[in-house]
Protein backbone atom coordinates (compact mmCIF):
# COMPACT_ATOMS: atom_id res chain seq x y z
CA UNK A 1 0.00 0.00 0.00
CA UNK A 2 1.57 3.43 -1.07
CA UNK A 3 1.39 6.09 1.22
CA UNK A 4 -1.46 7.90 -0.25
CA UNK A 5 -3.68 5.07 0.03
CA UNK A 6 -2.60 5.36 3.48
CA UNK A 7 -3.68 8.63 4.20
CA UNK A 8 -6.60 7.72 2.67
CA UNK A 9 -7.22 5.06 4.80
CA UNK A 10 -6.68 7.40 8.18
CA UNK A 11 -8.69 10.39 6.43
CA UNK A 12 -11.58 8.04 5.82
CA UNK A 13 -11.69 7.08 9.74
CA UNK A 14 -10.94 10.48 11.27
CA UNK A 15 -13.68 10.61 13.17
CA UNK A 16 -13.29 7.60 15.29
CA UNK A 17 -9.59 8.59 15.40
CA UNK A 18 -11.04 12.05 16.91
CA UNK A 19 -12.97 10.51 19.35
CA UNK A 20 -10.83 8.39 20.87
CA UNK A 21 -8.12 11.07 20.92
CA UNK A 22 -10.60 13.49 22.89
CA UNK A 23 -11.09 10.55 25.00
CA UNK A 24 -7.43 10.58 25.52
CA UNK A 25 -7.29 13.66 26.46
CA UNK A 26 -9.95 13.91 28.90
CA UNK A 27 -8.88 11.17 30.76
CA UNK A 28 -5.80 12.24 31.22
CA UNK A 29 -6.50 15.84 31.85
CA UNK A 30 -8.93 14.89 34.22
CA UNK A 31 -6.71 12.26 36.22
CA UNK A 32 -3.72 14.43 36.11
CA UNK A 33 -5.85 17.35 37.39
CA UNK A 34 -7.17 15.73 40.02
CA UNK A 35 -3.95 13.39 40.97
CA UNK A 36 -2.98 16.66 41.40
CA UNK A 37 -4.94 18.29 43.74
CA UNK A 38 -5.20 14.89 45.71
CA UNK A 39 -1.18 14.61 45.97
CA UNK A 40 -0.74 17.82 47.28
CA UNK A 41 -2.91 16.64 50.39
CA UNK A 42 -0.59 13.40 50.28
CA UNK A 43 2.20 15.68 50.29
CA UNK A 44 0.95 17.96 52.74
CA UNK A 45 0.05 15.01 55.03
CA UNK A 46 3.27 12.84 54.69
CA UNK A 47 5.11 16.04 55.65
CA UNK A 48 3.41 18.19 58.76
CA UNK A 49 0.98 15.47 59.25
CA UNK A 50 0.31 13.67 62.77
CA UNK A 51 2.26 9.94 63.34
CA UNK A 52 -1.43 8.03 63.07
CA UNK A 53 -2.30 10.63 59.98
CA UNK A 54 1.17 9.71 58.24
CA UNK A 55 1.29 6.36 59.17
CA UNK A 56 -1.98 5.71 57.31
CA UNK A 57 -0.94 8.16 54.24
CA UNK A 58 2.48 6.63 54.03
CA UNK A 59 0.62 2.91 53.13
CA UNK A 60 -1.15 4.59 50.71
CA UNK A 61 1.35 5.81 49.13
CA UNK A 62 3.63 2.80 49.43
CA UNK A 63 0.70 0.81 48.36
CA UNK A 64 -0.30 2.80 44.95
CA UNK A 65 2.76 3.19 43.85
CA UNK A 66 4.00 -0.39 44.07
CA UNK A 67 1.45 -1.75 42.36
CA UNK A 68 1.06 -1.80 38.58
CA UNK A 69 -1.17 0.83 36.80
CA UNK A 70 -2.74 -2.53 34.86
CA UNK A 71 -3.61 -3.86 38.44
CA UNK A 72 -5.16 -0.59 39.76
CA UNK A 73 -7.34 -0.45 36.71
CA UNK A 74 -8.46 -4.23 36.72
CA UNK A 75 -9.19 -3.54 40.93
CA UNK A 76 -10.84 -0.19 39.95
CA UNK A 77 -13.67 -1.64 37.13
CA UNK A 78 -14.16 -5.14 38.54
CA UNK A 79 -12.98 -5.42 42.67
CA UNK A 80 -15.22 -2.22 43.78
CA UNK A 81 -18.77 -3.52 42.21
CA UNK A 82 -17.95 -5.70 44.97
CA UNK A 83 -18.43 -3.44 47.51
CA UNK A 84 -21.98 -1.83 45.70
CA UNK A 85 -20.01 0.86 43.68
CA UNK A 86 -20.74 0.15 40.04
CA UNK A 87 -18.32 2.63 38.15
CA UNK A 88 -18.68 2.80 34.28
CA UNK A 89 -15.33 1.55 32.60
CA UNK A 90 -14.78 5.32 31.71
CA UNK A 91 -14.72 6.36 35.35
CA UNK A 92 -13.04 2.87 37.18
CA UNK A 93 -10.30 4.19 34.44
CA UNK A 94 -10.42 7.60 35.60
CA UNK A 95 -10.34 6.89 39.29
CA UNK A 96 -7.10 4.25 38.83
CA UNK A 97 -5.43 6.70 37.10
CA UNK A 98 -6.47 9.43 39.50
CA UNK A 99 -5.42 7.54 42.72
CA UNK A 100 -1.91 6.49 40.91
CA UNK A 101 -1.00 10.17 40.09
CA UNK A 102 -1.48 11.21 43.49
CA UNK A 103 0.38 8.77 44.76
CA UNK A 104 3.38 9.90 43.35
CA UNK A 105 2.64 13.76 43.30
CA UNK A 106 2.30 13.29 46.91
CA UNK A 107 5.97 11.88 47.09
CA UNK A 108 6.71 14.78 44.73
CA UNK A 109 5.21 17.64 46.99
CA UNK A 110 7.00 15.90 50.24
CA UNK A 111 10.22 16.01 49.11
CA UNK A 112 10.11 19.45 47.51
CA UNK A 113 8.89 20.40 51.34
CA UNK A 114 11.29 18.86 53.00
CA UNK A 115 14.19 20.50 50.75
CA UNK A 116 12.84 24.27 52.28
CA UNK A 117 14.45 25.38 55.20
CA UNK A 118 12.08 25.19 58.07
CA UNK A 119 13.35 28.96 59.09
CA UNK A 120 10.71 29.82 56.46
CA UNK A 121 8.27 28.21 57.97
CA UNK A 122 9.13 29.13 61.73
CA UNK A 123 9.31 33.14 60.37
CA UNK A 124 5.94 32.91 58.56
CA UNK A 125 4.45 31.85 61.91
CA UNK A 126 6.59 34.40 63.91
CA UNK A 127 4.89 37.97 61.49
CA UNK A 128 1.32 36.17 62.00
CA UNK A 129 0.38 33.53 59.02
CA UNK A 130 -1.67 30.78 59.14
CA UNK A 131 -0.52 27.57 57.57
CA UNK A 132 -2.82 27.79 54.78
CA UNK A 133 -1.21 31.23 54.19
CA UNK A 134 1.96 30.07 54.95
CA UNK A 135 1.83 27.13 52.57
CA UNK A 136 0.00 29.49 49.62
CA UNK A 137 2.44 32.31 49.62
CA UNK A 138 5.80 31.06 51.12
CA UNK A 139 6.20 27.51 50.59
CA UNK A 140 4.27 26.61 47.60
CA UNK A 141 6.36 28.84 45.09
CA UNK A 142 9.65 27.66 46.20
CA UNK A 143 8.17 23.89 46.00
CA UNK A 144 6.97 24.39 42.75
CA UNK A 145 10.60 25.05 40.84
CA UNK A 146 11.45 21.89 42.64
CA UNK A 147 8.18 19.64 41.78
CA UNK A 148 7.77 20.77 38.30
CA UNK A 149 10.86 18.82 35.84
CA UNK A 150 9.28 15.46 37.99
CA UNK A 151 5.61 16.18 38.09
CA UNK A 152 6.08 16.61 34.18
CA UNK A 153 7.38 12.99 33.89
CA UNK A 154 4.32 11.82 35.96
CA UNK A 155 1.83 13.77 33.99
CA UNK A 156 3.41 12.25 30.27
CA UNK A 157 3.54 8.61 32.47
CA UNK A 158 -0.52 9.04 33.21
CA UNK A 159 -0.84 9.87 29.04
CA UNK A 160 1.35 6.50 28.03
CA UNK A 161 -1.15 4.93 31.06
CA UNK A 162 -4.31 6.04 29.54
CA UNK A 163 -3.27 3.45 26.44
CA UNK A 164 -4.07 0.33 29.40
CA UNK A 165 -8.10 1.59 29.51
CA UNK A 166 -8.58 -0.11 26.48
CA UNK A 167 -8.35 -3.08 28.62
CA UNK A 168 -11.81 -2.85 30.45
CA UNK A 169 -13.48 -1.34 27.08
CA UNK A 170 -12.90 2.61 27.21
CA UNK A 171 -12.30 3.49 23.06
CA UNK A 172 -9.30 6.02 24.17
CA UNK A 173 -7.50 6.27 21.29
CA UNK A 174 -5.41 3.22 21.32
CA UNK A 175 -8.50 1.27 21.17
CA UNK A 176 -9.75 3.31 18.34
CA UNK A 177 -7.16 2.62 16.20
CA UNK A 178 -6.95 -1.23 17.24
CA UNK A 179 -10.36 -1.02 15.96
CA UNK A 180 -9.96 0.46 12.48
CA UNK A 181 -6.64 -1.49 12.12
CA UNK A 182 -9.12 -4.68 12.49
CA UNK A 183 -11.17 -3.42 9.58
CA UNK A 184 -8.74 -1.96 7.28
CA UNK A 185 -5.74 -4.12 8.04
CA UNK A 186 -3.09 -1.52 8.40
CA UNK A 187 -1.37 -2.61 11.41
CA UNK A 188 2.21 -0.80 11.04
CA UNK A 189 0.71 2.50 9.58
CA UNK A 190 -1.55 3.16 11.85
CA UNK A 191 0.50 1.81 14.84
CA UNK A 192 2.94 4.64 13.49
CA UNK A 193 0.51 7.46 13.47
CA UNK A 194 -0.64 6.42 16.66
CA UNK A 195 2.16 7.09 18.16
CA UNK A 196 3.26 10.22 16.63
CA UNK A 197 0.39 11.20 18.13
CA UNK A 198 0.78 10.29 21.53
CA UNK A 199 4.72 11.82 21.19
CA UNK A 200 2.85 14.97 20.06
CA UNK A 201 1.25 15.03 23.19
CA UNK A 202 3.69 14.84 25.54
CA UNK A 203 5.76 16.81 23.87
CA UNK A 204 3.23 19.30 24.20
CA UNK A 205 2.95 18.62 27.87
CA UNK A 206 6.81 19.21 28.52
CA UNK A 207 6.95 21.79 26.29
CA UNK A 208 4.33 23.64 28.88
CA UNK A 209 6.38 22.39 31.85
CA UNK A 210 9.60 24.25 30.92
CA UNK A 211 7.61 27.14 30.14
CA UNK A 212 6.18 27.43 33.19
CA UNK A 213 10.00 26.48 35.16
CA UNK A 214 10.69 29.67 33.49
CA UNK A 215 8.13 31.48 34.27
CA UNK A 216 8.70 30.83 38.58
CA UNK A 217 12.40 30.66 38.17
CA UNK A 218 14.66 33.27 40.05
CA UNK A 219 15.56 35.94 38.13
Amino acid sequence: MNFTQMLTSIWNARMSLLAGLENTLLISLTAIALGSILGIGVGLVLTYGGMISRFFVRIYTDFLRGTPVFVLILAAYYMLSVFGWNLSAFQAGVLALTLFCSSHVGEIVRGALNAIPRGQTEAAKSIGLTFSQTFLSVLLPQALRQMLPTWVNTATEIVKASTLLSIIGVTELLLATQQIISRTYLSLELYLFVGVIYFVLNFLIEQAGRALERRVAIP
